[in-house]
């Protein structure tokens, strides 16, 4: 019999996610509140996460469960709303067999350019670090749920160093560290298939980067002249995708400049 699984989040990510599985075989439900065109195979539920009624159209029991939704707002009373209350209401009433809790290298407050792995301490003060570190406890209360934390995604329609390069705005001495959408894909699929594995991976790509090189570099690949660099001691982190790499998982855009490429922004 196929594996169920349940996609809480069917954007971008959640439903790159519920592509891949479904070439695996997998019978895969999605919950959105506005539905987006689904992979083949695909059910996809129109529904409110905080709506038991809505909750109860999708497959109790299911094998699996990855919540990747994202709030409507950039405040802690919505990222609480989602993270904290949404997910608890969603893994209590499905019980999915493995949950898997897609998180965000944002939880991590290290800021002097320390490497961070899954060994470090996660310590952000900020609203979002704090309400992504409350849901990865919950998350991890339960002996089969798996957190995958996930530095910042790149590819379409997410154009924000781009413009920022291109505009020739002020660049920052801060490390900063990306994963491609099609990479952050996989490597939630690749978490799925390893049930019994760590549970507490990092998704990142091979090369944590300053942001003046990854902006001056998008400028070079347009014929503009390089944005002096700021000096100063470097803030930010450097993100370790070790742990991941070493379970057999690689990434297909392993640094700035394959993420930033043309292609990559198309697909």
């Amino acid at each position: 019999m196929a594996e169920q699984g349940i996609i809480i989040g069917a954007g971008d990510l959640g439903l790159r996610v519920a592509k891949l599985r479904t070439v695996l075989g997998n019978d895969v439900c999605t919950l959105r509140r506005r539905i987006l065109p689904a992979p083949e195979g695909v059910k996809a539920v129109a529904g409110d996460l905080h709506s038991a009624h809505d909750l109860a159209r999708l497959p109790s029991d299911a094998d699996w469960m990855v919540f990747c939704a994202t709030p409507d707002s950039r405040n802690a009373s919505a990222y609480r709303h989602l993270y904290i209350d949404g997910f608890r209401k969603a893994r209590d009433l499905l019980r999915p067999k493995f949950c898997l809790f897609v998180s965000s290298t944002a939880v991590y407050g290290q800021n002097q350019g320390e490497w961070v792995d899954e060994s470090s301490i996660a310590e952000a003060e900020t609203f979002n670090g704090l309400a992504l570190r409350e849901a990865e406890r919950i998350c991890l209360q339960e002996s089969s749920g798996r957190v995958l934390r996930l530095s910042g995604i790149t590819g379409p329609g997410r154009n924000m160093l781009i413009n920022k390069a291109l505009l020739g705005t002020e660049c920052a001495n801060i490390w900063s560290n990306r994963i491609h959408v099609s990479d952050a894909a996989s490597a939630v699929s690749h978490v799925l298939e390893r049930s019994a594995a760590q549970p507490l991976w990092i998704a990142s790509d091979d090369t944590p980067a300053l942001q003046c090189d990854v902006l001056n570099w998008i400028r070079q690949c347009h014929n503009l002249a390089p944005l002096p660099g700021p000096g100063g001691p470097a803030q930010g982190r450097r993100v370790s995708n070790a742990r991941l790499k070493a379970s057999g998982w690689q990434p297909r855009f392993a640094s700035y400049r394959e993420s930033y490429a043309l292609s990559s922004l198309e697909n």
